[in-house]
């Protein structure tokens, strides 16, 4: 009798790894963009991303409790990239 093992690597979109419950209790920083996403998506559950400005995703970021890192060194690219994260996400959510 022979068995077959056959594993499945889970990602979220854009093939990013699945964050587990001890990556969310880590600080975030700028090159978290996912984490903060999510951690945005938690913070802000009603929020209408067609309304949500990059200048809102910067402020909503800075306020997070987790997040530790320098202000000056966020950019639209990376503002864009956590918006984009962010709406993914909620994309896939369940209606």
């Amino acid at each position: 009798m022979q068995i077959y093992i056959i594993t499945i690597a889970l990602t979220c979109p854009r093939g990013k790894d699945i964050i587990s419950a001890n990556h969310m209790t880590d600080p975030l920083n700028w090159e978290t963009s996912f984490a903060i996403a999510l951690a945005l998506k938690k913070a802000h559950p009603l929020a209408d991303l067609d309304q949500v400005s990059l200048g809102d995703i910067f402020r909503w970021t800075l306020a997070l409790e987790k997040f530790e890192d320098d202000p000056a060194l966020v950019n639209d690219d990376i503002l864009s990239a956590i918006y984009q994260d962010w709406l993914e996400e909620t994309l896939h959510d369940p209606k």
